[in-house]
């Protein structure tokens, strides 16, 4: 937890003050019992009411000065609190949207979910009993000792005796109870994965009455996480009743003793009765003590989930290699470079996805790359942007090596559209100008009428003001997919990357949409992924790839002629070399 203390800077007056205001009223409320010893001692012994009322508004003014400094002191541990969990998330999100493809799919969406939410607001509860209780409890036994030791050093021995007990037994529960907590984390991941594919994927389960099946599933993590829970609950649990057992003892060692002190004179019945109130002081803040005990070990389960992620630095960063602008042997022709290029994912078999491909695109050509399932088409283009980074080799755009590029300036080149839709709740045009924020109505419909999708859009009476849902799941598949490419297409890239991203459209829409493309007064670099061979077969050169080797590369009737896999994949979809 120590790790994240840096985001409580901010909150250092909240962090000194809230605590002063409740060792304030920690003082006052030590003083009550000696009160309530003289108003025994004197005023009832006696019979003198103007004593027991004046002490008894003494007793008042104090209590009203001690919730005075407990609701100031509430109010700075909310404000701290509540704005270290702010920031902590700010900063958290801020990483995790740094990360590159390779870190958050070793962490899985969901599970950074939880750490963003779960595991934060734990973060919070704790902050938030550090500044009211973490002082307090402590100053009150120790105060409550010390008072008791100051009326009669011989009793307070009891005491003495006691804390180390209590201690003992606060550090075997917080022992045993920590990996249970760590545990219970990893299950609520498992938990959150579940229902989150549930929910997307709704549909698909009715639709194959996997519904019972799920559920099961799902009732057997949920049953898991039951389990554990209950387990850390069970040895948590024995806190309270451990430490009020102890205290107990004590408090009967007092009274017994006690009694014998005052039998002998030493001491007095309100002086007894001040010793019971200091150890129900202790009793009460130990209790507190103990259940802090069990925050903090939440907490320090959940600080490491989320130091994990912000321990975890991007693989791909700006990079500040010294290399030429352009290589000496470089072509102005030549847009992208591929240079002997090896890939696998990190955390999988050393089997490279992609071995040895070296192939070249030409500035302002359309570029089709087609293959079988897995052969490793997306994962091709996604070292482009920078998504995921080679093993070995290098890529070059306009002879420069992508790494020498900073980052957003790279990724400002191209336009990506991703093989599956990812849209966001809001206007049309507002998931449009993602591509560009500054964009004007008239580019928004420009990219629109290119890429086929402003038919459906001006039937609409928002027009481009038509409001996605969740997921565009107002929207067909096709229609979701034309938005995606105008999103592309509204910053004007130098390359297009389509990753099969026009499998919803139909042939005529398609043919239209490519044609748009080759007609468009700036000339891009298309790189163009698809399925069916009708899509690319115009492209000015095709890379076929198999199991993540390059198969053939060459125009469609090159390719037809001379590539076994590319003839094989034509002949299948009904496809002729002379079409």
């Amino acid at each position: 937890m120590l790790k994240l203390a840096k985001y409580l800077k901010k909150y250092r007056v909240h962090m000194i003050l809230g605590p002063a205001f409740k060792v304030i009223e920690a003082i006052f409320e030590l003083i009550v019992p000696l009160v309530m010893a003289d108003i025994i001692d004197k005023g009832i012994a006696t019979k003198d009411t103007s004593y027991i009322l004046s002490k008894g508004g003494l007793i008042l003014l104090l209590g009203f000065i001690g919730l005075s400094c407990t609701l100031v002191c509430q109010r700075l541990s909310s404000y701290a609190s509540q704005g270290f969990g702010t920031d902590l998330r700010t900063a958290l999100f801020r990483h995790i949207t740094s990360l590159s493809h390779a870190e958050s799919d070793s962490f899985g969406a969901s599970s950074l979910i939880t750490r963003m939410t779960g595991d934060i607001n734990q973060l919070q509860v704790a902050v938030a009993m550090m500044i009211r209780l973490v002082i307090r409890a402590p100053f009150l036994v120790i105060g409550a000792i010390i008072m008791a030791m100051m009326l009669d050093w011989k009793l307070s021995l009891i005491f003495l005796a006691i804390a180390p007990l209590v201690s003992l037994a606060l550090f075997i529960i917080m022992k045993k109870s920590l990996p249970f907590y760590k545990s219970i984390q990893k299950k609520l991941d498992r938990l959150s994965l579940i229902t989150s594919e549930n929910l997307a994927g709704a549909r698909v389960i009715r639709a194959f009455s996997e519904n019972e099946r799920e559920e099961a599933r799902f009732e057997a993590a949920n049953i898991d996480f039951n389990k554990t829970a209950e387990s850390a609950a069970k040895i948590s649990a024995l806190l309270n009743p451990v430490t009020s057992i102890i205290l107990n003892f004590g408090m009967i060692a007092v009274l017994i003793f006690g009694g014998v002190r005052v039998y002998d004179g030493v001491l007095t019945q309100g002086q007894i009765i001040a010793f019971v109130n200091y150890m129900t002081q202790i009793l009460l803040a130990l209790i507190v003590v103990a259940n802090l005990v069990l925050i903090f070990t939440r907490a320090a389960a959940s600080a490491a989930r989320i130091n994990e992620v912000l321990e975890t630095m991007p693989s791909i960063q700006n990079t500040h290699e010294e290399e030429q602008s352009v290589e000496q042997n470089h072509s102005p022709h030549k847009k992208i470079v591929f240079e002997a290029v090896n890939f696998s994912y990190h955390g999988e078999s050393k089997k490279n996805v992609l071995q040895n491909i070296s192939f070249s695109i030409e500035a302002g050509t359309t570029f089709g790359i087609i293959g079988g399932t897995g052969s490793g088409k997306s994962t091709l283009v996604s070292l482009i942007p920078r998504f995921y980074e080679p093993t070995s080799g290098r890529i070059l755009i306009d002879g420069k090596n992508i790494k020498t590029f900073p980052i957003t300036e790279l990724r400002q080149k191209i336009g990506f559209v991703p093989q599956r839709t990812a849209l966001f709740s809001g206007t049309v045009a507002e998931n449009i100008r993602m591509g560009k924020p500054d964009a004007t109505d008239a580019e928004v419909i420009s990219a629109l009428q290119t890429a086929q999708g402003y038919d459906f859009i001006s039937k609409k009476a928002q027009g481009i003001n038509f409001y996605l849902e969740e997921g565009a799941k107002n929207s067909s598949g096709g229609q979701k997919q034309r938005i995606t490419i105008a999103r592309a297409l509204v910053r004007n890239p130098e390359i297009l990357i389509l990753d099969d991203s026009s499998s919803a459209l139909d042939y005529t829409t398609d043919a239209a949409l490519r044609k748009e493309l080759k007609n468009r007064e700036k000339k891009m670099t298309v790189i163009l992924i698809a399925q069916r061979v009708n899509a690319i077969k115009d492209c000015d050169c095709i890379l076929v790839l198999d199991n993540g080797t390059i198969s053939g590369l060459g125009t469609h009737h090159t390719l037809f002629s001379n590539c076994s896999v590319y003839r094989e994949i034509c002949t299948s979809q009904g496809e002729l070399a002379d079409e």
